[in-house]
């Protein structure tokens, strides 16, 4: 049974959590300025990384892992590094519940799955990760459902990713993106191909992806002030959390009205299960951008891709999260530097929490048949950030 001590706000204050050998070293800490918090670089089993996230939110709910080390329980087991983006809505929970089970339930299902003589990883224990993380999820919102009804209309998008063994695994359930740079012609040219999924209504595939799931529901999918929402509610189709659209039980008092159908339902209307990609890198895959949707709404992909192949790789993740805060400044036909000064809460009329994590591909460190790669362990938030708005 899963502890409601997950959940529980640490400190008023954002600390990163830091692990392994890195941390001894200075390696391991990031940076706060105000609503921003950052490592500029580092490095990780498959090369370099930079890592940036800022708030708007009133209670920051993108959560956000870098992992390098071992996959596994066992000493004999695949080692290699892992990513992964918590895009939370309706509150931090979930994100930070995903946040603190997903990357343990990988090893532990790693290990269930495969022989220790086994060495790798594959989707189906990546798949059965995501969905275990959903049921012990579910489960807390039972617990807690008299004491705290409103966990239940709490949700996040996962996307993850994993390099082992010169392969690149990623999943996701949600609308946050990963794009692959991958050298072009020449070496002046880098080309973006957007290697995940999305599930979010304004997409076509994914409503019809809905209606084939409902086929007795014309109201599975409303536009609402012209966006498209499932259930005229979320935007998103797949997601960890958000009870209310997975179990009737949760869709009745003592919830808040506004999250509450009308009329009842008998299957999930949102699925947990994340759509999967698995492809061997090549030597002419130079970087990976995970961000969660935040950044996409102001960069395309390959202006995102641009700005990591023309600029210096220390700070590239801030780089990345900072040109997009000035197309959202311009968007709102204001000042970079005026939006610097509104604070988290107000922020979020202007933009959403941004999270940025570019792994940089050593090609000669992912084709070892044996790792040698650092120890490293980076968490997210476990609270709100301190500080004033400035940046």
């Amino acid at each position: 049974m899963v502890s409601a001590a997950f959940l529980k706000i640490v400190s008023p204050c954002w600390k990163p959590v830091v692990e392994g050998e890195n941390s001894s070293d200075g390696e391991g800490s990031g940076q706060v300025d105000g609503l921003l918090w950052y490592r500029d670089s580092g490095h990780q089993g498959s090369g370099e990384f930079s890592m940036a996230v800022v708030q708007a939110n009133s209670q920051l709910e993108d959560h956000s892992q870098l992992e390098s080390g071992p996959l596994s329980l066992h000493e004999s087991g695949p080692q290699g590094t892992f990513v992964g983006i918590y895009d939370g809505h309706g509150g931090p929970e979930a994100a930070q519940f995903v946040n603190q089970r997903l990357f343990d339930n990988i090893k532990t299902i790693h290990d269930a799955e495969f022989t220790t003589e086994s060495y790798g990883m594959s989707a189906d224990v990546i798949t059965k990760a995501f969905l275990a993380t959903e049921e012990e999820f579910l489960s807390l919102v039972k617990q807690q459902w008299l004491r705290k009804p409103q966990i239940a209309s709490a949700g996040s998008c996962c996307l993850v990713g994993i390099i082992c063994s010169g392969m690149l695994y990623i999943a996701n359930a949600g609308d946050s993106r990963v794009v692959l740079g991958r050298l072009g012609n020449n070496v002046k040219e880098v080309k973006a191909i957007q290697l995940s999924k999305e599930h979010n209504a304004s997409i076509e595939s994914v409503r019809k992806e809905l209606h084939s799931l409902h086929p007795d529901d014309p109201q599975i999918v409303v536009l609402k002030h012209k966006v498209w929402r499932v259930k005229g509610i979320i935007q998103i189709s797949r997601s960890i959390g958000d009870a209310y659209l997975k179990k009737a039980e949760f869709n009745r008092e003592p919830l808040l009205p506004k999250f509450r159908l009308p009329e009842p339902f008998h299957k999930p209307i949102l699925k947990a299960e994340p759509t999967i990609l698995v492809q061997e890198l090549d030597s002419e895959d130079q970087f990976v951008i995970f961000a969660s949707d935040g950044l996409w709404e102001h960069l395309s992909n390959q202006e995102a891709v641009d700005i990591v192949h023309n600029y210096p790789r220390n700070g590239i993740a801030r780089k990345l999260v900072s040109v997009a805060l000035r197309e959202a400044a311009k968007k709102r036909e204001m000042r970079y530097s005026d939006l610097k000064k509104i604070d988290r809460g107000v922020r979020r009329h202007f933009h959403d929490d941004i999270t940025v994590i570019v792994l940089f591909l050593n090609s000669y460190m992912i084709s070892r048949s044996s790792w040698d790669g650092p120890l490293l362990s980076i968490k997210g938030a476990s609270g709100g950030m301190c500080g004033n708005a400035n940046t």
